[in-house]
């Protein structure tokens, strides 16, 4: 894995909103299931080494899918593109915010189905219920594995499909939450999601592919080609990003998505890893208006303000 490295801080998005049991790191530990083989294998990786010699043990319970696991664990950072030093170096926000976090890299969702359903329980309602309901969900229709003294969900869309809208809706997730997450498994089931698939359409392609399924907007669609397919994409709708880049670079916390769009157009193919460090400086409470580097008020007053409109409650899954 590329140095440098902050494996604490880029694992925190699943330790900061709670513990869904599908995504788990406790700040040295990362317990997950990987589909391997049209099969799940659960494993934990101990973090080792420090930022500039970052590292895991993997343990597993069988060692045949050792190796297959260490490329899973390394996969799971995102590695930043050829041109993002150079976006550093001229961006004052993102030199300023990669001094304070460095080594910030974008987590990796590798599992659609799973990255589908995260964002699914995660609309229009606060992250730490989106966990619970996730690990609720997780408990009621999840795969149960154990693994070096640790337990661990996988969200088995072939268990799902089969599951009566109803039995979710019981969990305390809307109705309509209930039928997409359904309708999400069957459509996993009917080979449309497969990863490798969607990795050969382009943008749009997925975006339209995605929003067919019930439920599925094209806010979801594009956290999946951020952090499943690894695509540059700025998830502009998303009202974590959209505070985040507008505190960073505009000076409110309300943004456009267009305007979002237009501060975000030059980050290119370093789009992900940009996303990640903002958003990361977020939720560590290192972006205020008052803080924001004042070499970017130039460039926040020459945009085209073509008003606030309402702020989406759709938030990072």
């Amino acid at each position: 894995m590329p140095a440098p490295l902050d494996v604490a801080g880029s694992l925190a998005l699943f330790r900061r909103s709670g513990d869904d049991l599908i995504d788990r790191w406790d700040g040295r530990h990362l317990v997950r299931a990987a589909p391997l083989d049209n099969t799940w294998v659960p494993f934990v990786a101990t973090a080792s080494g420090g930022p500039h010699e970052p590292g895991f043990d993997v343990s597993v319970a069988d060692a045949e899918y050792l190796t297959a696991l260490h490329e899973v664990v390394a996969n799971t950072f995102a590695p930043p593109s050829e041109d993002h030093a150079r976006l550093v170096r001229e961006d004052a926000v993102l030199a300023a915010l990669d001094a304070r976090f460095p080594g910030m890299r974008q987590i990796r969702q590798l599992d659609v189905f799973t990255a589908l359903v995260r964002c699914i329980s995660a609309q229009q309602v606060n992250l730490r219920w989106a966990v619970i309901t996730r690990r609720r969900l997780a408990e009621a229709f999840g795969r149960r594995y154990e693994v070096a003294g640790w337990m661990v969900y996988a969200l088995d869309p072939e268990r799902i499909a089969s599951v009566d809208p109803a039995e979710i809706r019981a969990l305390q997730f809307t109705t309509s939450k209930s039928v997409s997450i359904v309708a999400t498994a069957q459509a996993v089931l009917n080979g449309r999601l497969e990863a490798h698939h969607l990795a050969e359409l382009s943008d749009e392609e997925v975006i339209s592919r995605l929003v067919a399924i019930r439920g599925i907007g094209r806010w979801s669609a594009e956290w999946v080609l951020a952090r499943t397919l690894g695509r540059p994409r700025v998830v502009a709708g998303d009202l974590g990003v959209r505070k985040a880049v507008g505190l960073a670079y505009l000076g409110t916390p309300a943004p456009s998505e267009a305007e979002v769009r237009a501060a975000t157009a030059h980050w290119g193919p370093s789009a992900g890893a940009a996303q990640a460090l903002l958003l990361h400086a977020l939720g560590e409470g290192a972006l205020t208006p008052a803080t924001r580097p004042e070499s970017r008020v130039a460039s926040r007053r020459s945009l085209t303000r073509s008003g606030t409109g309402a702020v989406s409650i759709e938030r990072s899954c």
